[in-house]
């Protein structure tokens, strides 16, 4: 049986990003990934809408402000040496009103203090910029792009994969046991020793930290963000991201325009509670997840919390007009019939007991292991940067 250095759990961007990391760092580490399903980015990394993001909602000095920043440039930059397309298309967080227009003078101050390039549009400039979008003002973020994240991690996938790097797909894991000198990890049959263990396990990541025998204050809670796609006649009809300002009180950004790299533009996501942390189809249902959700205190509290906004999700989930009608605050040319079908993404949302909603990274570490219980968006923009702090957390438990 082989001894690895390094074992990491889960092939989305962030664990691949890790192991990369983790080879490039040490040059006689070896290191395995296992990740559960038959392909690599195909939770969180291959359902976002490709968006390159700034760092503009981020609180200042925040982990997740500086990733994301850092992240953003790291970003294009590995896109350049691997030949991997994508495009500085901006973004606006357009204003419809004059609350919403005084909520953006903190998103500019804030913009200030992160150091992002941020320029602020009356009507009219907006109006000239992106002529089917309508308000009262607008924050331009040049340098906010779009790309393939499935791309990216692909091509960290082939960097992985070699004389000291394995990827093993197809490869659930189903114990994990902390010794003093190793860490046994069971999976697909077989067992995996390594000296130390990387735990990026997305939206399963509170059971594999409790697999571990870890009790963690958080629990992964599943929001769907349903999306729809513009029809090719609309080809072209907004070249930006657009955003809406978002209420400072709600948890999610709101429903947005994307340009994607593919030249698709798809308009969403919104933020319904999942009844399957891995159920992409509507109406999907697991009862495991949904009695560990019912048993969680957490859920209920946040519930309580947010009636009004869980109302307006399911009134968008189930009702095309309604969901329309966020579209139309900012795109009053969009009709029904320019909302066809796209694929739904699930958001891992830690949730602690207290009812708390996690916005930034969580990461835990013990003698042997370190488990990344949340990883938010924007987790693919500062993939890069997050593996290296990973990595360099690895490194410091020796």
């Amino acid at each position: 049986m082989r001894q690895f250095r390094f074992c990491v759990i889960g092939a989305g961007i962030v664990g691949l990003s890790t192991a990369y990391h983790l080879l490039s760092s040490e040059p006689d580490a070896t290191v395995v990934v296992l990740e559960a399903e038959g392909a690599v980015a195909g939770h969180q990394t291959g359902h976002n809408s490709g968006v390159i993001h700034s760092g503009i909602y981020y609180e200042p000095g925040s982990l997740k402000a500086r990733l994301s920043k850092a992240g953003e440039q790291a970003t294009k930059e590995f896109c350049r040496e691997h030949d991997i397309a994508f495009q500085e298309c901006g973004k606006l967080i357009v204003a419809t009103n004059q609350l919403e227009l005084s909520r953006m003078d903190a998103l500019e101050q804030r913009a200030a203090v992160n150091g992002i390039e941020c320029r602020r549009l009356d009507r009219d400039e907006l109006t000239a910029l992106e002529p089917n979008v309508t308000g009262v003002g607008a924050l331009h973020l040049p340098r906010t792009g779009i790309v393939d994240y499935r791309r990216i991690s692909a091509t960290l996938a082939e960097l992985i994969s070699g004389d000291r790097g394995e990827l093993r797909l197809s490869t659930r894991v189903t114990g994990i046991a902390e010794m003093s000198d190793r860490v046994v990890v069971s999976a697909a049959g077989r067992t995996f020793t390594c000296d130390q263990l990387i735990v990026c396990g997305g939206l399963q990541s509170d059971r594999l930290a409790e697999m571990a025998g870890l009790r963690p204050d958080v629990q992964i809670v599943p929001f769907r963000g349903e999306y729809f796609k513009l029809p090719a006649s609309r080809a072209g009809f907004v070249r930006c991201l657009i955003y809406p300002v978002p209420d400072p009180e709600l948890p999610f950004l709101g429903v947005h325009l994307s340009p994607t790299i593919n030249g698709d533009i798809t308009v969403g996501p919104s933020a319904i509670l999942g009844l399957a942390r891995e159920g992409y189809p509507k109406m999907s249902v697991s009862p495991r997840d949904v009695a560990r959700m019912a048993a969680f205190p957490g859920l209920w509290r946040v519930a309580r919390s947010n009636v009004g906004l869980g109302l307006r999700e399911i009134r968008n989930s189930m009702f095309k007009g309604s969901y329309l009608t966020e579209c139309r605050k900012y795109a009053p040319a969009l009709t029904k019939a320019d909302l066809l079908p796209y694929p739904a993404g699930i958001r891992a949302q830690a949730v602690r007991r207290d009812g708390t909603l996690v916005h930034d990274f969580v990461i835990e570490k013990t003698d042997r292991m370190v488990h990344v219980l949340n990883s938010p968006s924007p987790a693919a923009t500062a993939a890069l940067p997050i593996g290296a702090h990973i990595a360099a957390a690895v490194t410091q438990l020796d």
